[in-house]
Formats: structure tokens, sequence, C-alpha cells
């Protein structure tokens, strides 16, 4: 069963900090540079940080994963990115299609 997981790092070099932003984009959505959205298993999201963990430095890069609770307040505070009506959750259309049905 899927679920939703926050991904963010705090990689001190810049040349791993590419390769892990790399390596995430192709794995999971980013909500801001170095946070990302990832939807999957377990399995999924331990191959995916086994894969981060071969590009960081242990000793001084941060990684750290949260699962997201399937029915969690999701809020944005500040100025809108969208123009008014528009709204993208970067979650798959099943995940991003609920969501909308609990706002209403």
């Amino acid at each position: 069963m899927s679920h939703a997981w926050v991904i963010g790092y705090d990689i001190t070099d810049p040349r791993r900090l590419n390769r892990v932003h790399r390596a995430m984009v192709n794995r999971a959505t980013p909500i801001e540079y170095s946070i990302f959205l990832f939807i999957g298993n377990e399995r999924q999201v331990a191959e995916c940080l086994a894969t981060v963990d071969t590009l960081i430095d242990g000793k001084t890069d941060d990684v750290r994963c949260y699962p997201l609770p399937s029915r969690g307040l999701q809020e944005r505070i500040g100025r809108a990115t969208l123009p008014e009506g528009i709204q993208w959750t970067g979650l798959p259309a099943s995940l991003a299609c609920a969501f909308a049905s609990n706002e209403a």
C-alpha cells in the first residue's frame, strides 16, 4: 500500500548536493529545492533512501524522511504561486481527487 512521505536533506558539498537533487527528482516530486514528496510503500522509500545514502557523506550531510498521515491537515501559508482557483498538490491523481473532495 502506498503512503506519502516527506524527504528533506541538507548536503554540505555542492557537487554532492547536485547529485542528490538529480537522484531525488527522478524518484519524487520536489516541493522546495531540498524537500520532496515521495509516494510509495516502505520498500520503495527504503530503496530511494539507500540510493541517496550512496551519494552522501554520512558525517557531514543530513537526510530525513517522515511519513505523512493519510488524512492529515495540509495547509499553505503565504503568497499563492498559482492563479486563483488553480491548485497543484503534486500528488498522484487518485490522491489529489481525494484531497480536493476533503476541502469542499
